[in-house]
């Protein structure tokens, strides 16, 4: 029984030091913000979110203001004047609505643009990582930006400095 346990410890100590030798982290952020690139492709992504907003939230108001007006008339129209007032606010909120989905959803303007932006330097970043992680014999990288439920790290294991100096970023 004691050799069974003896040899159960020796196989985890090496299966232990065996994945601490082959796994590294990077932190993406500091890298990424490194970049200029970057930093003006959010910039401009930015400004044109705000522009997309203030678009949308203009239309909005001249909705409200329509239904507004509406309140303040509705005892004096006919209920084929109201039904056709109701109508035309219904359909406003509703293409609104559909111009919101156009520009922010998943397949949208905004989505299409930070594709068209980011992949390139995403994809520049990649290749740097997927070679520092081949010299320096390491399997699994993990993004300690984006990786949730990792709680320590050890220096050692950190690969950001050596992608930022393959990129030569210094």
């Amino acid at each position: 029984m004691k050799r069974v346990t003896i040899i159960v410890a020796l196989l985890i100590a090496f299966t232990t030091s065996a994945i601490a030798q082959t796994t590294g982290f990077i932190n993406t952020e500091t890298i990424l913000s490194r970049i200029p690139e970057y930093t003006q492709a959010q910039q401009q992504l930015g400004r044109l979110k705000a522009q997309y907003d203030n678009q949308i939230q203009n239309e909005i108001k001249v909705i409200e203001n329509l239904y507004t007006q509406y309140q303040a008339e509705k005892s004096r129209l006919n209920d084929l004047q109201r039904q056709s007032r109701e109508n035309d606010i219904i359909m406003k909120e509703r293409a609104v609505k559909q111009r919101q989905q156009e520009i922010f959803g998943q397949e949208g303007t905004m989505a299409a643009k930070t594709k068209e932006l980011l992949e390139p330097i995403r994809d520049y970043v990649q290749k740097a990582i997927n070679e520092v992680a081949k010299e320096s014999g390491v399997v699994l990288v993990f993004d300690v930006a984006t990786t949730q439920g990792i709680i320590f790290s050890d220096p050692k294991g950190d690969l950001t400095q050596r992608v930022i100096t393959k990129l030569r970023l210094n």
